[in-house]
């Protein structure tokens, strides 16, 4: 329960400042290129966290780790309320609460599932696939009820809405302080950061977490854009539709697989899901038909659902030991693809007069090379199991 809450935690970190951003611009006068830097700043800060937890985090402990990520989230969050009041330049007051709770975000990205993977469950992948699922849920919450805020006591009210917020982290300091955290090998016996790095199928973990996090993000970000200029939506019914169908789209995958993954092969799962995605962005930036394309999107977020869950499971079978810096460096590589694919979609839209479908079609070799990198897994599983048969 306190890893949900984490999850739920780092959507809240994530989803609630983009809503504001407009409001950002109006009252404090901040630029739109300005606002730009808030989210590199915050990706950049959970890059940089994922890299450092790699080498420091088995020193001060998960629990002490966990406590760390839920107050900086907690701290950051109010600090969104204050800072840009109380400091001379609003948006240093904006920057400096985005890194702190960046920071605890990108803890909690590198925490929670070595701790859930930690613990004495029969199906882990399945159990690993629920966890990731209530960041979804966690988004959708977010975007909904914070429209709701808005609606009822109206934009100008907004510095109340994250210290409402804040106190989810704040709440689960508490949880973390006093449940049970195995880990997940004895002292001393995990692998080292260079062995990990000489090991053919982490590397291969790292190419499937770059794709599965730009697969993922690279929609769901461009979704409300998307949605306006290739499909003819509204704008404020495209930045509402567009993120929550998408993530209740993801939740639903990752949720169908908690339920039933003990009767499902993963790696097929994941290959098949890779296979979705790809045709998803091919009707998405291909179709001529409005509809195609919305569908496109849409069932984009079940097919990316798997895939980070998956990624992990995968790696924590085949790597029992590969302990806490294989998940950091899991992590970062899924914020690298998160970072990478939205910027290669954009790119590409750019160069080619704005167009969003000809950017979606380029991010197309995302899930395509998921695709091959699963299916050489796959051959690789059953050339060992041939091998001990």
């Amino acid at each position: 329960m306190a890893c949900y809450l984490a999850f739920i935690t780092q959507a809240i970190t994530a989803n609630l400042a983009p809503l504001l951003f407009l409001r950002f611009h109006t009252q404090f006068g901040i630029s739109l290129g300005k606002i730009a830097l808030i989210p590199i700043a915050f990706f950049i800060t959970q890059l940089t966290v994922d890299l450092i937890c790699a080498g420091f985090i088995n020193k001060i402990g998960y629990r002490m780790g966990a406590l760390i990520s839920e107050a900086l989230a907690g701290i950051g969050l109010v600090g969104l309320s204050f800072l840009p009041f109380i400091l001379p330049d609003p948006f240093v007051g904006i920057l400096a609460s985005t890194i702190l709770y960046a920071i605890g975000s990108g803890l909690i990205e590198v925490l929670a599932s070595p701790i859930v993977e930690a613990c004495p469950f029969d199906n882990k992948a399945s159990v690993m696939s629920i966890l990731h699922s209530f960041y979804c849920w966690g988004s959708v919450g977010v975007i909904v009820l914070s429209t709701v805020f808005f609606y009822v006591f109206g934009i100008g009210h907004w510095r109340w809405l994250p210290c409402t917020w804040a106190l989810i982290p704040f709440v689960n300091i508490i949880n973390f302080a006093v449940c049970p955290i195995e880990t997940l090998t004895e002292d001393g016996k995990e692998m080292s950061i260079g062995k990990l790095f000489k090991t053919p199928i982490f590397l291969l973990g790292i190419v499937l977490m770059v794709c599965a996090g730009s697969s993922e993000i690279a929609m769901g970000q461009w979704f409300s854009a998307f949605a306006e200029s290739a499909i003819g939506m509204q704008k404020t019914t495209g930045d509402l539709v567009g993120p929550c169908l998408f993530a209740v789209a993801m939740g639903i995958s990752r949720i169908i697989y908690g339920k039933f993954g003990n009767k499902l092969d993963l790696t097929k799962y994941m290959l098949g899901s890779g296979a979705l995605c790809l045709a998803c962005y091919l009707a998405a930036s291909l179709s001529k038909s409005p509809m195609v394309c919305l569908l496109g999107c849409i069932i984009c977020g079940f097919s990316v659902g798997i895939m980070w869950p998956g990624t992990i499971s995968i790696l924590s079978k085949r790597l029992p030991r590969g302990g806490t810096a294989m998940f950091a460096f899991l992590a970062m590589a899924g914020d690298l693809g998160g970072a990478l694919g939205p910027g290669i979609v954009g790119f590409f839209a750019q160069m080619n007069n704005d167009d969003l479908k000809k950017g979606v079609l380029a991010g197309a070799v995302f899930p395509l090379v998921l695709v091959i990198s699963v299916a050489g897994i796959l051959i690789k599983v059953r050339k060992e199991r041939k091998n001990k048969g």
